[in-house]
């Protein structure tokens, strides 16, 4: 395994303050010091914690992007509908045990409704991305005959969205998460059914 930069500990202190603090609870000292630095050593990597935040976002955004996709790259475009939930519950597994993504989901949950920036970075997040990745799945997958005719984009909404609760519901309680999979599974199985051609 690689050894961390420092600007990577930095991160990775950050990140898991915030999740643990909320952002606004957490200041450069305590973030150095978790990241294993002196206070002012912070400074020759970040101006300050906002600019920790914006390499923050950039880093998971890269990371999500790599690994669930994003509107304009939604990776593989499934070929039949069991493809669409075997790759769908791939994507699950990823958003509910990544530890980067589950600290990150943390924060927001935290911050949403105490900061303004967090709070579009939330629905941005937990919303906007999910929904437009399946949005151009759906409507890929429509084209190419695999699905019946319809709105993607309310389909990629009523698709997403109880996955989003169901999410959230494992956050807090996590010895629910079977129980959310069987139920995630069974809804795929469902939709798929009902919008096959």
């Amino acid at each position: 395994m690689e050894k961390m930069t420092t600007k990577d500990r930095i991160l990775d202190s950050a990140l898991t303050l915030f999740s643990e603090k909320g952002y606004d609870g957490v200041g450069v000292d305590l973030i150095a010091e978790k990241a294993g630095i002196k206070g002012p050593s912070l400074y020759k990597h970040f101006k300050g914690k906002e600019d920790i935040l914006d390499s923050l976002i950039e880093k998971v955004e890269t990371h999500y992007r790599d690994n669930f996709g994003s509107v304009i790259n939604p990776g593989k475009i499934p070929e039949t509908m069991d493809e669409l939930i075997t790759l769908s519950l791939k994507r699950i597994e990823f958003t509910i045990h990544d530890p980067m993504i589950k600290k990150v989901r943390r924060m927001l949950a935290m911050e949403q409704f105490r900061n303004s920036r967090i709070a579009v970075l939330t629905t941005k997040y937990n919303i906007d991305i999910v929904q437009g990745i399946y949005h151009k799945i759906f409507q890929t997958m429509m084209e190419n005959g695999i699905m019946r005719q319809s709105d993607p984009a309310l389909l990629a909404m009523s698709f997403t969205a109880p996955i989003s609760l169901l999410i959230q519901m494992c956050d807090r309680e996590t010895e629910r998460e079977q129980e959310a999979m069987e139920r995630i599974e069974e809804f795929f199985r469902y939709f798929a059914e009902e919008y096959k051609v």
